[in-house]
């Protein structure tokens, strides 16, 4: 194994056991090629390496943060730093809104660990459908942490919760943990995607963090199977 491969795991551990505060940046890649004894491009190429799984995030100006509660299991994890949302996504075409379920709740278990804050912490649940060029697109179903991304209501939630949080909120979004699969459709994809029984749907789980790496969104978008395409470029260097 290479150092720098060595130091990386290393890292990783780090980030796994909790050995760095969550809310702040980790050590300067000088303090911690000191540490390692190593060179300080030794030590970039190692950061890299976790930078590329999507368990750090660098902030020009700031450092190096921990991307908390990644998604990290045996099954397909897409990791972008480009998280636009659906309204600037498809600019040009008409987007709206149906308000299916819209409440404050405590979160699950499941769910407290994917926004890493505890149970008693209020968050956002959210139904929506949303409709381009008057069609049904996509069902999601979002948890937000309310002390996070405060004072969404109706009025945001019918317009787009992403340009609330860049614009009013003055908020900076980092990327998203995404995992994609195939399901069947349930209920709530039948009545409002007009989905057959036996109709497939695209789900996209998703935990989307700010530039910090602290977890802002935990939802499940649900696409009818010939409304979605996911489009991925891999660049060798």
């Amino acid at each position: 194994m290479n150092k720098y491969e060595a130091i990386s795991e290393e890292m990783r551990n780090r980030i796994h056991t909790g050995y760095y505060p969550d809310d702040l940046p980790i050590p300067d890649e000088l303090t911690l090629a000191a540490e390692f004894n190593c060179s300080r491009m030794t030590m970039k190429r190692a950061l890299d390496i976790l930078v590329a799984e999507g368990l750090m995030l660098r902030k020009r100006g700031h450092g190096t943060f921990i991307v908390q509660a990644p998604l990290r299991d045996e099954t397909v994890n897409v990791i972008s730093e480009d998280s636009k949302g659906l309204s600037n996504l498809v600019l040009g075409k008409k987007v709206d809104s149906k308000i299916v379920s819209f409440e404050v709740q405590f979160p699950s278990e499941e769910v407290a660990r994917h926004l890493s804050i505890k149970r008693d912490t209020p968050v956002y649940s959210i139904i929506r459908l949303r409709n381009v060029d008057d069609e049904p697109y996509v069902i999601e179903k979002t948890y937000m942490p309310v002390a996070l991304i405060p004072g969404l209501n109706e009025e945001v939630l019918y317009a787009s919760i992403y340009n609330y949080i860049h614009q009013s909120l003055e908020l900076k979004i980092g990327g998203a943990h995404r995992k994609i699969r195939a399901d069947k459709s349930n209920v709530l994809d039948q009545q409002y995607l007009d989905c057959h029984p036996t109709d497939p749907v695209l789900e996209v789980e998703q935990v989307g963090f700010l530039n910090n790496g602290i977890p802002f969104e935990y939802s499940f978008s649900r696409h009818r199977y010939d409304k979605f395409v996911f489009t991925t470029v891999s660049i060798s260097k």
